[in-house]
This record gives C-alpha cells, structure tokens and sequence, in this order.
C-alpha cells in the first residue's frame, strides 16, 4: 500500500536532510522579503515584482540569479504565490501562463514535454537550481516548487548541453521552497473534478542566531478520478529543504520523494490521414488495464562562499533514483473515429549523478568593471530498460464509442525483464566554461563574452546480452556574445548571439536502399545558432520584453549523388515574442503576451520536405491572465485567463494540420477571518467554455500524435495559516 500523507507527516521528523536547492523567497502577502539578494549569487533569489507572480529576475546560468534588466537574454520567473492560486498541479499547469510555451506529452507515454520557440524541451532536461538530471523525469509536482523560471533560447554556454538531447528553444529551471523569515504551517483541502480530493501541508520554521538556519517541508497527496471519465491518479509527494544564509557563506540542502501513478490515462492519439473530429473532452478510451507508475527519489546541495569581498566560490552536487513501470496502449485513428491498438509494457530504472563547480571574481581595470565566472560540471545517467509488446495485430476500436478489451499477453516482442531491467544506456557529459561580464559607463553597458568546452559520450547496450551496441563520442566549443545598454533605468536593450548543442549522428549503413559511403561515422555535435534583440521594460508596477530572435538547427542529410551522409540538414524558426507582467493599477495585475513564428524546414533527409513547416509549430500563440482585487468587498479576488494557440501542421508535408484553439479560463479566491483563523478559499474553472479540441501535435521531432484537451474542470480548495 501507498503511505498516507498524515503517515509521511508523522515519520518524516525523524527523517535525515540530504540535499540542495536554491533561494529563499518573497513573503506571504503583505510580508516582504527582509534580505537584498547579491547579484549573481547561485543560492538567493531575487525578491518578487510588483504583482507577486513572477520575481524581478532569475538563474541564468553559470552567471547565477540576474535582475531581468541586466540579463541579456529573455527569460520570466513564475512565483510560488501564483502556482498556489491557481491551484497549479504540476510544471505544465505553471507554464500555462508564458506566451512562448506550449505544452504536449511525450511520444507513447505521458510525459510533460514543452515547446518553447517551436523546439521541444523534455521535463528530463529542466534544471533544478542549475543542476541537469536531478529532476523527477515524467512528471514534477507543484507543491514542491518556489519558482518556475522560464529562460528563452539556446543555452549550451549557459547550462551545458542538455543530457537529454532537447533545449534548441529554451531551458526551464525549478527552485524548491526555502524557508520563509516568519513561521509558517500551512494546511489545505481541495477537490477536483470527479471525486478527486487533495490535501497538501506546507511548514517554515527559521532558527539559530539571527534565524541563519531555515526548514522547511512539504506533503501533498492526491487521489481519485479526475474531470476524465475512469482515469485515477494517486500521487504523493514529500520535499524537504535545509537552508543557510549568512554574510559569507550560504547553504542550501534539498531532499524530494514523489509517489505518482496513473489509471487508465487516456493516451494520445496518432492519425492515419486525416485528423479525426475530437471526442468528447470528458470521454476516456484508454483501455481500463493500461496504467503508468513512477516514483522518484531526488536531491540536490549547493552552496557558496566569499572568500574575499570580490571573489566567490560555488559548489553543487545532486542526484536522482527512479523506477517506471507503465503498460500502455496508444492508438492510431482513421478519419472516422476508428482505431487500432496494441499493448506495450515498459519498465525503467534511472541513476543520475550531477555536479558543478565554480568561481566568480569582481575587480576593475580603470573605468571598467569585470565580472569574470569560470565553471565546471558534469551529468553522469545511467538508464536500465526493458519493454514487451503484445501481438502487432492489435484490436480495434473507437474514440467516440470505447469497445474495452481484456489485456493481450505482451509476448510478441520481448527485450529484457521488466521486473528487473538490465542497463542500456550511459550518458557523460563534461564541459567548462569560462566568461566575463564586463560594464561600461557606470553599469549601463554590459557586454558578455564566454566559451564552454563539453565534451560528449553515449554508449548503448543490448537489452538482453547486456553487450555494448554502440558508443558515440565527440566534442565541442560553444561560444556566447550578448549586450546590454540601459539608456535610463526604466529601459535595457539587449542583443545576443548564442548556440544550443545536441549529439550528432552515426552514419548508417543504408538509406533509401542506398549504402552510404561515410556509414560509421560520427558526426560533430549539431550546433543550432540563435541570433536575438530585444528590449526591455520595467516601469516599477508593470514591465514587459519585446524580443525578435532567428534560431537555425542542423540536421541530417544524404547526398544520393555522392552517398554521403551529413550534418547538412537545416530547419530555420524566425519569431518575434511580447511578454507583459506586473500591476499596473493597485489591485489589478497582469500578465501574458503574445509570439509570431516564422518556422520552416530548409533541407531535409527527405528532399521533398524542403520548403514546409515543422510539425506542430503554429504561426501564432497568445495568453493572457488578469486578476482584479474587488474594492467592494476586502480579500476577494477574480481572475480570468485566455489561452489561443493557432493552426499547426500536423504531418511532415504539411497536407492536414491541426486547428486554431483558444481556451478560457476564470478563478476567484477569498481571504477572510473566521474565528480569528485566517482561511482561503479558492475556485477555478478551467475550460469554462468546455470546448472539445485537439490541443497539441506531436512534441517529439518528426512525430504527429494529438492530445485531447481536458474538459470543463473544476477545483476547489481552502487553506488556512497558523
């Protein structure tokens, strides 16, 4: 049996710490944050802006956590205060609300995958305080969750390359709660959909001299079935941070459980031709034995030191333990609603070591300042798999009208045991990397310039024979250049140059029943190179980043005449994004924006693709959020939201595609007294207007799958502080 959450409450005091995470955060309403973060620390955070739901900066990287003006990139920092009233789940639901992110599931399992600039970035490549490979793989819970920041562009400088091979577009990081400067225990019910019902606890406390030590746990628990007919989630989770802050030497410790399983998850559905008309929101034809089940052991240590005034040191080491069973069955639909399925079981076992280190030094050289940083970090995974399939025959059925069957035997295809899977791949990746951030004219000019080495080694083994199948090795230098000028203190222009990097290819033997002349060899890593500007702006209440960027990722290619196979491939994504934040009234808070892309496909594999679109790439999304404090009556509070996504191609030559969307959200919470115990209550509609559509295609490269959008969806919840 699953533990409880009050079970996990009442032994967890006896639990030992073992980990790390960023920051400590803004207060609770009216509370504010005591302390001024220093500039480029890599544990503190900058404090929240006007408005409370995103910060005024955030975690760029080696750099560590920048005031958004001075950051020559675009990127926002979602706040805990608005993933708790909006009652978010998990990242998915956070990320909602960014105009240049669009969320989709992973190809044949449900697995949270966002698209940021029109290149998907996999949950397994987010970052937590910096720190790749540390986090849950599928699925991160919210309640554990300080900040969401968003960052917008390549990163390999920044970060490294992405262990899981995504990140062209963007990078996420989260930030695990920290302690707050006044005690906190906070409890909450709630209730979904269904017969879901939730209940969460949320304890602060701060001690030792001058409150330099903090703790701070969270508990979360879930279950039932949702606004989705038969599809049951029992999920628990635990997260634990130990933080220190002092005038030197700052600590943080994080440590996190996360219990998450699926019943009967409706799955995606790939089209054979046309698309087929969507089902009701509400129907569910997962067949009823199908199943995904995860948990996750994870933890993280960071901390830094100055060593003088002007030079610090950082270090950070993290890691993660998981287990995945699922047994699926995804099927393909005809035009008319019909459909073809399978079974597929999988089991999975993951082992991540990461680590990173560090120094930052702050010195003059006349009239100009300096800002060197110099890092080192290495990934280290280790992936056991094993899958089964049933018979490739399949049974049939329908999403309008659900024919269940009973679970065929998986015994068509067998690699490995999915009791106890064997290793079948490692991945290590190792760079450095060197910058200086350098400042003219007082601060008002910031010019970065900066290199990483990284170094790149994959090897794969036999399912069954545990014998190694492959190995691909390689290195790169990716460069960075950016700029900064602040012509006064309300508006910062900005211009980068910066570059993401992915494993190559090894040539194959044959394609298109050619032999390829080079099969065998390793090509360099793909570089995909981003060119942006921008401007920014910040009027105290109310702010906002106005960017245009050219992002070009190679790809594969064959030359019939020659028979060589290459990097040669390109596909070209042209944008121009509007992100909007703040309070510009008292009591009224906004925050959305808008991006137009420009995605096409310049050479590929296949020639007569050269010229279309990217699957799953619409032309334009937009969001927007509005929350109003209403005057009349203290503590109540109204919200809605709008989220539009445009038509998307939904096959690679570009013959059918997905159609425009648009969902609407509203919310209402309010904060009163009853008995002198201060209580919140909280109600969001999600899909109000509960539309039936597609809401995404594809998400992993070269794939077309569709996403049903959830139904009308009601949450309740009420919380109190003591």
């Amino acid at each position: 049996m699953r533990p409880s959450l009050f079970g996990l409450l009442a032994s967890v005091s006896c639990m030992a710490l073992t980990n790390a995470s960023p920051t400590w955060a803004q207060q609770e309403e009216p509370t504010t944050l005591s302390d001024i973060v220093v500039t480029g620390s890599q544990v503190s955070l900058p404090p929240a802006y006007a408005g409370g739901q995103v910060a005024t900066g955030g975690r760029v990287g080696l750099f560590g956590s920048l005031d958004t003006m001075d950051t020559p990139f675009s990127s926002t920092s979602f706040t805990e205060d608005l993933v708790r009233n909006q009652q978010a789940r998990s990242v998915a639901d956070v990320l909602q609300n960014d105009p240049a992110v669009r969320v989709s599931k992973g190809f044949g399992n449900f697995q949270e995958l966002y698209i940021i600039r029109g290149f998907p970035v996999f949950s397994d490549d987010m970052t937590y305080n910096g720190l790749y490979g540390v986090l849950p793989r599928q699925y991160v819970a919210a309640e554990l969750l300080e900040r969401v920041e968003v960052f917008r562009g390549a990163t390999a400088f920044l970060n490294g390359a992405a262990p899981g091979g995504s990140g062209v577009g963007g990078a996420v990081n989260l930030v695990p709660k920290r302690a707050r400067n006044a005690p906190l225990t906070r409890l909450t019910a709630g209730w979904e959909g269904g017969d879901e019902i939730y209940a969460a606890a949320d304890v602060s406390r701060r001690f030792g001299e001058g409150d330099a030590w903090g703790l701070r746990l969270n508990l979360a628990s879930r279950a039932g079935e949702g606004s989705v007919e038969g599809e049951g989630r029992a999920m628990t989770v635990l997260g634990l941070g130990l933080d220190r802050r002092g005038d030197r030497a700052r600590f943080s410790a994080d440590w996190g459980w996360q219990d998450n399983r699926i019943d009967a998850p409706r799955p995606q559905v790939t089209p054979a031709g046309a698309i087929p008309k969507p089902p009701s929101a509400d129907k569910n034809f997962a067949q009823p034995w199908t199943y995904t089940d995860e948990t996750q052991l994870f933890g993280a240590l960071r901390g830094e030191f100055d060593v003088t005034d002007a030079i610090t040191i950082w270090a950070a080491v993290g890691g993660r333990e998981g287990k995945e069973r699922n047994s699926l069955a995804n099927p393909t639909a005809q035009a008319d609603g019909s459909l073809s399925s399978n079974r597929f079981d999988n089991g999975r076992r993951d082992q991540v070591f990461s680590a990173d280190v560090g120094v930052r030094a702050d010195f003059d050289t006349g009239l100009v300042g300096h800002r060197l940083v110099a890092s080192a970090a290495q990934v280290q995974t280790r992936e056991s798999n094993s899958y089964a399939f049933s018979d490739f025959g399949g049974f049939v059925g329908n999403i309008y009208d659900p024919v269940f069957v009973p679970a065929p035997p998986a015994d068509a295809l067998i690699a490995g045991s999915l009791t106890d899977p064997t290793v079948v791949g490692r991945v290590k990746t190792t760079s450095f990397a060197v910058a200086d951030m350098i400042s003219f004219l007082d601060g008002r000019v910031l010019a970065t310039v900066g290199a990483r080495y990284q170094e790149i080694d994959t090897r794969s083994y036999d399912y069954n024979t545990t014998a190694r199948t492959g190995r691909y090795a390689s290195d790169a230098v990716t460069p960075v250049f950016a700029l900064v000028y602040k012509p006064s203190d309300r508006v910062s222009l900005y211009a980068n140059y910066s570059e993401a990097l992915l494993p190559g290819k090894i040539a194959p033997g044959v394609i298109n029943n050619l032999p390829v002349a080079n099969a065998g060899e390793v090509l360099e890593p793909f570089r995909a190179q981003q060119a942006e500007v921008g401007v920014k702006y910040d009027g105290g209440a109310f702010g906002g980043t106005l960017s245009a960027f050219t992002t070009t990722l190679p790809s594969e290619l064959f030359d019939p005449a020659d028979r060589l196979y290459s990097a040669g491939g390109e596909q070209k994504n042209r944008g121009v994004e509007l992100t909007v934040f703040g309070e510009p009234v008292m009591g009224l808070r906004l925050l959305g924006g808008a991006t137009w892309l420009d995605a096409e496909i310049k050479r590929a594999l296949d020639a007569s693709l050269d010229g279309k679109s990217p699957i799953g790439v619409p032309e334009f999304q937009a969001n927007l959020n509005v929350e109003w404090d209403v005057p009349a009556l203290a503590g109540l509070t109204l919200e809605g939201r709008a989220v539009h996504t445009g038509a998307q191609p939904a096959s690679a030559d570009n013959a059918i595609e997905l159609d425009s969307w648009t969902r609407f959200d509203a919310g209402v919470r309010y904060a009163f007294e009853a008995g002198g115990q201060p209580l919140t209550l909280r109600a969001r509609v999600e899909n109000l207007a509960d539309d039936d559509q597609w809401v995404a295609v594809g998400g992993y490269p070269g794939s077309n799958y569709l996403t049903l959008g959830a139904p009308r969806t009601l949450r309740l919840s009420i919380s109190t502080e003591f």
